[in-house]
Parts: structure tokens; sequence; C-alpha cells
């Protein structure tokens, strides 16, 4: 595997948190597709075989924690939580333990305890000298049991008789089977061998069989991890290094000499166990009730970490801990969300999988006691707290980070809180002239069509792009936030491409191409989505030189020289839209011989949601590829294009009427129709596939394919639609802000 460090992840959208898995190494490409399509969790037929009365399949968020690095190999740790701050101080907890080697972990073996209980009992001490006699012949005979077991070098190792005194003083044996049960967890391994000795130990005993099953005190299955922190790595804002240092140290005595805060620092603990084991489909029931059995052993509860200072100043920890834990086995193979989980940590044994829970489990008490040391534990959960409020909200993505941190800093954490910080902030806005903006678009019928003379029907995405420009002696460079862009521009580069080819357009269009500007652009659109982001962009530009040189261009000559930069862009594009991004407006749109516009009169804002898969579809691409197919065919391909004609003709008239029933029929059918044109994808296939499950009267794909986004209109739903998009790890783009 590479580099566990993955910076900047958390920026990231979904598909691109998964495509740099999958870059590096961390995940297969069928993997990283199944994570796309939603094809990694379990489909309830499935579970309905694995426990009694399914109805349905419950989910949870899974989350990666980058940056670990155990006994000198890279990891990154699959977590399924739902608790905010988790992932991220386990993330910051792995990397400041990098510089001094990150985690060491031991484990001396891995075996599994099974128990048999054996009672009315007349002699105790003969019947334990008896099993002490038949020690090697009852190993043989439980390890003929699971022969296959032994083969993969497994089996039954060591058997233990002792005696227990009940509390009305009757005496039993307790008979221990240690069983070695290779990379299985090993649960009905254990309880089936102990279920077909019992009756033969019962036997030798005189005894009756009361018990027979496994322990989930795993404490012949004990590893130790230790991490060492660097003591200036600990400095905060609050705090110098050694302040938090001795901080958490004294965390830990306390929990040591108070065993209500044990349980609570113990609980910190299974904060990181947890969500792996589940994420790798382990019992974590079983670990849970190890775990703390395990730090009650000593007759008082005690926390399972400790901490102390090292000579050099640096921060020492330590946790030892039961661990039995598996990477094969009934469940682990029928749940595929657990099969991905063992594939992204990349374990290759339950030993090296114990492993990693234990630096995790340590790892995750260290980010729990640095933030009660410094901040208080509730500044991460409040800030993760207003994110979730922002998006209730449905605070715009340019302005979403802005908002949270005035929510935070506020105190008032409230939907309604939101909406007056983002309408304060477009006020503010409003007043910082010469900010231009441009609108993207949405097709809602006639993609393709319009490109060979037909009608589209689309609407405007209000305020998608905004520009700003200054002059500068730096030659020009250009920056949008959102898609990761800070360079300088190449007036001169006969290869440039894509938004920088446009740049010098657009400057020599203007005539001043032998001038140094700054130009920054902010874009709710995500590029290649089918959502008009380059025109806009354009149009944005044109409109920024324009307020900034006051250059007095009209809107015919802004269109101009924006559908000049989609011609480099798409090759050969409609016009629709630069026109949209220019107009703003919604319109039925042609450009045959001469060009059309007739505009929508609406009488409420369609009730839309825009979904975008995360993966780029490149109009210049589908557009020569349906091309080719139509030079091959073209009655074919005109009788499709007039059909898409006629639903675009009928769309305009059923959206002014808001008979929205109607109008997604239309919409309906023509993503049928783009279908048979080959331009949708089977990621765009399940989006439209959810979106009509979640409500949706008509959904279909928006602009080129290939990828991109979808279109739904949800009539009484879009809270529905919307919520189920984002569940399924999609984007979503309101038609207008707030």
């Amino acid at each position: 595997m590479s580099d566990s460090r993955i910076p900047g992840l958390y920026r990231l959208s979904i598909s691109e948190r998964i495509d740099e898995l999958r870059q590096r190494g961390w995940l297969s490409e069928t993997s990283a597709k199944a994570l796309r399509d939603g094809r990694h969790v379990m489909v309830p037929h499935v579970a309905d075989k694995i426990v009694e009365n399914v109805v349905g399949v419950f989910s949870l968020p899974l989350a990666i924690a980058p940056n670990f690095l155990l006994n000198g190999r890279d990891y990154i740790v699959p977590m399924v939580v739902e608790e905010p701050s988790i992932v991220a101080g386990l993330s910051v907890a792995a990397k400041l333990a990098r510089p001094s080697g990150g985690f060491e972990v031991e484990s001396d073996e891995s075996l599994l305890v099974g128990q048999v209980h054996v009672a009315d009992v007349d002699d105790v001490d003969r019947a334990l000298a008896a099993i002490d006699r038949m020690h090697d012949e009852l190993i043989a005979d439980a390890n003929a049991v699971h022969p296959g077991l032994l083969e993969r070098g497994g089996g039954v190792r060591e058997i233990d008789a002792h005696r227990l005194a009940l509390t009305d003083g009757m005496q039993v044996i307790a008979v221990h089977l240690l069983v070695d049960t290779c990379d299985a967890m090993g649960a009905n391994i254990v309880n089936t061998v102990c279920e077909a000795i019992a009756p033969r130990i019962a036997k030798i005993c005189s005894g009756t069989v009361a018990l027979r099953i496994l322990s989930n005190l795993a404490d012949r299955s004990l590893v130790t991890a230790r991490v060492r922190y660097r003591v200036d790595d600990l400095a905060t804002p609050e705090a110098d290094g050694a302040k938090t240092r001795d901080a958490i140290i004294l965390a830990g005595d306390i929990a040591l000499a108070d065993p209500y805060r044990a349980a609570t620092h113990n609980k910190g603990v299974m904060n990181g166990i947890d969500p792996l084991a589940i994420a790798t489909g382990n019992d974590w029931r079983a670990i849970e009730a190890g775990a703390h059995a395990f730090a009650a052993s000593t007759g008082r509860y005690q926390p399972l970490t400790s901490w102390r200072a090292g000579s050099n100043g640096d921060l020492l920890g330590k946790i030892r801990l039961p661990l039995k834990v598996g990477i094969v086995g009934g469940t682990i193979a029928a749940n595929p969300a657990a099969t991905m989980g063992l594939e992204i940590a990349g374990v290759e044994s339950a030993r090296e999988l114990a492993s990693l829970m234990a630096a995790v489990g340590l790892a995750q008490n260290f980010a729990a006691l640095r933030a009660l040391a410094t901040t208080g534990i509730q500044e991460g959960h409040m800030r993760l707290h207003a994110r979730s409020v922002a998006a209730a909200a449905r605070v715009p993505d340019g302005q979403f980070d802005d908002v949270v941190t005035r929510l935070v800093a506020d105190g008032e954490i409230k939907a309604r809180k939101a909406r007056e910080i983002l309408e304060e902030m477009r006020e503010s806005s409003r007043q910082g002239e010469p900010v231009a903006t441009a609108a993207g678009k949405v097709i809602l019928l006639g993609e393709h069509a319009v490109i060979y003379g037909r009608h589209a029907l689309a609407l405007p995405i209000a305020d998608a792009v905004s520009a700003e420009v200054e002059k500068t002696d730096a030659g020009v460079t250009l920056s949008v936030l959102e898609w990761g862009i800070s360079r300088q521009v190449g007036l001169d580069d006969q290869n440039a491409q894509g938004i920088d080819a446009a740049v010098a357009l657009i400057l020599r269009e203007l005539g001043i191409d032998r001038q140094g500007f700054a130009i920054r652009v902010r874009s709710k659109l995500l590029p290649a989505m089918g959502l008009g982001s380059s025109a806009a962009i354009a149009v944005a530009i044109v409109r920024a030189f324009d307020n900034y040189l006051g250059l007095v261009l009209d809107d015919v000559r802004v269109n101009e020289v924006a559908f000049e930069c989609e011609k480099l862009a798409h090759g050969t594009p409609s016009g629709i839209d630069n026109t949209i991004a220019t107009y703003a407006k919604p319109m039925l749109f042609r450009n045959g011989a001469s060009l059309q516009i007739r505009d929508v009169a609406l009488k409420e804002v369609p009730p839309i949601v825009i979904a975008s898969s995360g993966h780029a579809g490149f109009t210049r691409e589908q557009v020569a590829h349906v091309r080719t197919r139509y030079e091959q065919k073209p009655a074919v391909y005109d009788a499709l294009f007039d059909e898409i004609d006629g639903l675009s003709r009928s769309g305009i008239d059923a959206l002014e009427r808001t008979d929205y029933a109607e109008l997604g029929l239309l919409m309906n059918v023509c993503h049928g129709l783009l279908n048979a044109l080959e331009v949708s994808t089977p990621e765009l296939e399940r989006m439209v596939a959810i979106s009509r499950d979640a409500g949706a009267l008509g959904a279909k794909l928006t602009g080129a394919g290939g990828g991109g986004s979808i279109v739904s209109l949800c009539p009484g739903t879009v809270d529905e639609v919307e919520s189920a998009m984002r569940l399924a790890g999609y984007t979503t783009v309101a038609l207008q802000d707030g």
C-alpha cells in the first residue's frame, strides 16, 4: 500500500475521496465502483438469511481515518460510526504519532477460550486429576471435531481445569479449552468444540454438563500497543506542549483512581475500536465485553491505557487489552460492506487486524484526552452540529464554511440563525461590487437534440458563479477556490486548454491581453457536471472586467464572447449554456438557421432537485460520439431528435401551467430517449432510480451525459429526494439559494 497520509481529505467530495483511495491503491477498481454505486451494502434478502424477522437494513456512515503508521507499515482505517469528532480526532492522533515512528504493537498469542462447566460432581479433586491425566487424549478428541482447522495450523492448544465455588457453597468444575482459530474470530468453531466434547468431560468428572460455550474474556489474545508523542507536537493555541502532556497524564491518573471516570475513559478507547470492528464485520459486543471484563480483572475497574512522561519529556502511551477478531467467516463473507472494510484496512491476518484495533483504541483515547486537556470535548462536537444545522438550512457550498464558523462563534446553533447569517453575508456581498455573477443551467428537456436544431427547455441556476478582477504587475493569475485552481495563466501558450484557454480568449476579445490581472472566481458548480459551469465562468469573468474597467458591454456582446469560449471547451456547442448564463432566465431555446428564444412565464420556482455524481461527463466527447452514430444512421437519429423536440415543446406548456405530473412524465420519456442515444451511464441510471423511489415524479440525466448530473421534479418531496441523493453520496445544487 502507499503512504496513508492524504492531505486535505476532509475537503474532498465523497466521489473524490473514493478516487483518491483508488489511485493510491487502497481500493480496487471493482470496490471503488461498488462504493460509487452503493453496491457495497448488504441487501435485505441477504440480511434475511442472517437474522430473524428482517424488514430491511440499517445504515451508518462509513468513513476512513488516514495517517496510521503501525510497526513501520501504513494503514488507512475504515470506521462505521455516527458520533461526531471521532474520525477527525483519530486522524489527527495518527498524524501526530508519525514523526516518532507511529505505533508499535505486539501480541504473543491469539487463543479463544471455550468453557465447559460441569456440576453435580461428588469428588472434585478426583475429577480434576482425571482431566489432567487425560489431557492429551481430550485435546485429540476436541481437534477431531474440526479437522480442517488443524490442517490450517489451528486447533485446541491446551486444556485447563479448575474448581469454582458458587454462592450457595456448591462446587463446579470449569474446563477451559484454548483454541487457535486462525483468521476466524472463532465463536462458532469454539462453541461446536465445546458442545461436542462436553459429554466426554462430564463422564470423566462423573457429573452433568451445566454450560458449554466460549468466553468473551479473551485474555489469551492480549494485544499491547505503544506510542510516543513529541512534546513540541502537543502544543495548541491554548497550551504549550508540556502543559498539554501533563494534563493528559493527569486525566489518566484520575481514571486510575476513579472507576466512574475510568468507564468514560474506556468508552473513548472503544470509540475507536468499535467502529473498526463494525466496518470489518466483527462482533463488537464481544470485544466490548472482553475489554471491560479485562479492565475489571484486578477486582477494581481500571483504565485500559496508561500515559506517562518519557525521560526526554515526550508523552508515552500504552494500551493492553484482549482482542480476538477475525477476517474470515460466514457473516463477514455474506456482508459486502465488511469485505470492503477489510480491503481498505489492508490486513492479511486476524492478528494484524487486532494489532490495528489496539493502535486505533490508543490513538482515540489520546484524541479524547487531548481535547479534554485543551479546548474541551464540546468544540469539535459543536462545529459538527453546526455543519448539520447549516446543511438543514440549505446553506450553499460557497458560503457553507463561513456560516458554520459564524454559528459556532455566536453560540446559537439553529437553522433560523444560519439563514440570518447567510442573508447578512449576501447583503454584504451585494455592497461589495464589482463582483459579477452568472447563472448555471439545468436542461429539463432537449439534450443533444438542441445541437441539431431542435428545442431545449432549460432553467437557470441563479448566481452559480461569481468573479472579480483587479490589476496586478505579475501577469494574469486565476483562482477558482472550489476547483482547487490557483495559478498563472500563460496567455501565449498555444497548447492551453480548458479554463486557461478561455481566459486568454476573453482577454484578447476585450483587447486587454497585455495587462496584468488577478482573476478570482467562486463557483457552486463542479466542472464537467452538465450544469453549464464553463459558460457561467466565462460570463462572470467577462462581466467582472466590464465592471472593473467600465467597458459598457451589453448582454449581446457578453453572450458572444462566452459562446466563443464554449467553442473552445466543447467544439460544437448549441449555445444554450452561454445564453442561459448571460440572461439567467428560463427559456425554450433553439439555435437552428436562426436563434429562437421563448421566455418561460413561471408561477413559482419549480420543485427541482439537481444532483451531481462527481464523475465528469465531458460534453465534447459525448457530442462527438453521438455525431458519429448520427452520421451512420441519420434517419434513425433524426427521428429520435424529433421525438425529443416534441417533448421540449410540450414541456414548456406543462411547466407554465405547473402541471408537474405531465412534466414529470415528459422528463421520464426523455431520459429513456437519451439512454437510447447511449449517453446515460449505470451510475446515472442508479441516481434516477433513487430519485424516483424517493418520490420524484420525473427524473433524468441533464446535460451531455456520460457522467455529470441528473435533474428531478419533486413536488412535495424535495426534502425527501434531496436527502436520498445525499445519503447515497451525491452532492445537490439548488436552483436558487435559500
